[in-house]
């Protein structure tokens, strides 16, 4: 039987398929920067370089729809690659400016298995003047990253040359544990799924302050994801946490957005004098 909307789907997703090596190579998919500020502070921890593309045809494209694709058709590499290049292009920018601030970069754990990826990463901050604590790594959670001889060794590589490892989604999945005991990990990110509903839900409350104290017991610095009101900020502080990152603060911002931000005062919830 005919099923039109099936019909549409596939045939989209063959457009994008085929358009997106193109607008890779083009610099059609382009990085965009989501502060993360520090709770006790108010001033600026870093940015999280974010993929964005906006189709000619078909407007704008879902991350998690591209980069799905791109995972599945090959691309992926070329993909991280890509927004690495933006992304320490403004991290150079950045400390050009004076503002020396690390930038953060997903890698797909297909990417994180490339042979050559600790020698492409180096290479990157090289060819920009960085040091390697101007880069943070992204890992997100797969049942198989910590156990991947080639992806424990790439991570293993990076790390030791300087390249702080931070694990994103944290709490949904169970091989988070795994990741804190096999892997060299500085930073933490609790998922957005218990921190947007923290302040009203008891539940996810107990969730996000057993996760951070858990965390700071280890040593690890604990980032928020998905804050987006005062109350999870004020209850995020008490907690200890290191950052918060979420539309409350801002959304994904141009570079020269970016740079605006930097050289503006410190952040702070409206109502709340900066310090």
């Amino acid at each position: 039987m005919f099923d039109l909307q099936q019909d549409l789907v596939a045939e989209r997703r063959l457009i994008l398929v085929t358009d997106l090596p193109a607008a890779i190579a083009a610099g059609d998919v382009v990085a965009r920067y989501q502060p993360k500020v520090e709770l006790a502070t108010g001033r600026t921890a870093g940015f999280e370089a974010l993929a964005r593309w906006v189709h000619p045809d078909l407007g704008p494209i879902s991350p998690a729809e591209f980069i799905e694709l791109a995972q599945h058709s090959g691309s992926i590499s070329a993909l991280t690659d890509s927004i690495l290049d933006q992304a320490l292009t403004q991290a150079a920018r950045w400390r050009e400016a004076g503002h020396a601030v690390p930038v953060s970069v997903n890698m797909a754990p297909g990417v994180l298995a490339d042979d050559d990826l600790s020698e492409r990463v180096r290479a990157a901050l090289e060819r920009h003047g960085l040091p390697p604590d101007a880069l943070i790594l992204e890992l997100t959670e797969s049942m198989s990253l910590a156990d991947d001889r080639r992806t424990r060794d790439n991570v293993l590589r990076l790390a030791a040359a300087g390249v702080m490892m931070s694990i994103d989604d944290f709490g949904t999945g169970y091989a988070a544990l795994s990741y804190l005991q096999n892997l060299p990990v500085g930073e933490v990110k609790i998922d957005r799924t218990f921190v947007a509903r923290m302040a009203e839900h008891p539940g996810d409350f107990v969730i996000v302050s057993g996760i951070a104290r858990l965390l700071h017991s280890i040593g690890l610095r604990v980032v928020a994801e998905g804050v987006e009101d005062e109350a999870t900020w004020n209850l995020l502080g008490d907690l200890g946490c290191y950052a918060a990152q979420g539309y409350l603060m801002s959304p994904a911002l141009e570079p020269d957005e970016a740079l605006a931000w930097l050289g503006a005062s410190v952040w702070q919830p409206e109502g709340v004098a900066a310090g």
